[in-house]
């Protein structure tokens, strides 16, 4: 069960980061964006998780509860912004540009928009810190460790930038919508790997570990 919830978990970041892209790349809006960030999440709870879950040394217990409670204020704070985003920004027509530019997701230095960075900067963290739980059975699996331990480095720019005065209130613009692009294309092969990593543990267990033992042949 922990290697199908891996796997799902994989599957929905995937299939969401990938929409996620398409999205920006048609100009669908805001509100698609947003709604498919919010699956990003519901993904990546799962996906963080099964990498703890089928580890098999007792003694990364820390580590593992460590990540997940990082994954799970990720989470909170991207639900509780693009969900906002969604509803009340949305539908509420009377807001003024003084409270859009406060609470709107879409205004470069809102608070929401920190509040997205920060989210963003303990989602760096988490893959950071489960990149250590990874148990490679193949050459590929050693590519996805390093591709999660790697995305860890977001974490200092998302989480010190926006105590600078680097961005300026306004809409967001193109140089935003490429460095999500950009992200897109980094993280997609995470998800991509990450499916495979839980298939090979699969095989794996099915098999009694012979496939490990083949690869650390020398």
């Amino acid at each position: 069960m922990n290697i199908s919830t891996g796997k799902i978990g994989s599957v929905v970041t995937g299939i969401a980061v990938l929409a996620f892209a398409i999205s920006m790349i048609l100009s669908a809006g805001v509100f698609i964006s947003c709604l498919l960030s919010i699956f990003i999440a519901i993904g990546f709870i799962p996906f963080m998780c099964a990498i703890f879950a089928v580890n098999r040394k007792s003694d990364n217990k820390a580590v593992g509860y460590t990540g997940v409670a990082f994954a799970a204020v990720y989470a909170v704070i991207i639900f509780l912004v693009y969900y906002a985003e969604c509803t009340t920004v949305r539908l509420n027509t009377s807001l003024s540009e003084e409270a859009l530019s406060i609470i709107s997701f879409g205004y470069t230095g809102s608070l929401f928009f920190n509040y997205d960075l920060l989210g963003y900067a303990f989602m760096s963290l988490t893959t950071f810190i489960m990149s250590f739980l990874v148990e490679p059975l193949h050459k590929t699996d050693k590519v996805f460790q390093w591709l999660l331990r790697i995305h860890g480095i977001f974490f200092l720019s998302c989480f010190f930038i926006p105590m600078f005065p680097l961005f300026t209130e306004g809409k967001s613009d193109m140089i935003g919508t490429i460095v999500l692009e950009i992200w897109c294309v980094y993280f997609l092969p995470v998800c991509v790997l990450g499916y495979q990593y839980f298939k090979r543990k699969q095989d794996h267990n099915s098999t009694g570990g012979t496939n490990e033992k083949q690869w650390r042949k020398p």
